[in-house]
């Protein structure tokens, strides 16, 4: 059926309401500085207690890092709740950030408004 006859029938509906969600992609930066496996592990500790306290404050919605990913830089993914510029100011607190062990790419990714239940 041509485009036009499906939507003078109502078969064409509008395109969605959509609501932004802010992602950030932790990755390991392209110089990795040189820690110990005691600092790493503490660091890691750290990074942990970091997001697992934006998730108690309801600033995150869900992080966790990947297993199988096709670039071993990337690290982990996180939904945060808040604006893309305020998730950056999260993301720049992070001990892992801070000690220069990982960076971050992030953006809004705009989905239909009820389709995520975060």
């Amino acid at each position: 059926m041509p485009a036009d006859r499906a939507h003078d029938k109502g078969l064409m509906s509008e395109p969605p309401e959509l609501e932004p969600h802010t992602l950030v992609l932790l990755r390991w930066p392209d110089r990795l500085p040189e820690l110990s496996d005691d600092e790493l592990d503490a660091l890691q500790a750290e990074h942990v207690a970091y997001q697992r306290s934006l998730r108690e404050r309801g600033i995150i919605a869900v992080a966790g890092p990947f297993d199988g990913q096709p670039d071993e830089r990337w690290r982990g993914l996180t939904i945060y709740r808040v604006g893309l510029d305020e998730a950056r100011e999260f993301v720049e607190q992070d001990p892992s950030v801070r000690r220069g062990r990982l960076t971050y790419d992030a953006w809004t990714w705009l989905v239909p408004v009820g389709e995520l239940d975060l």
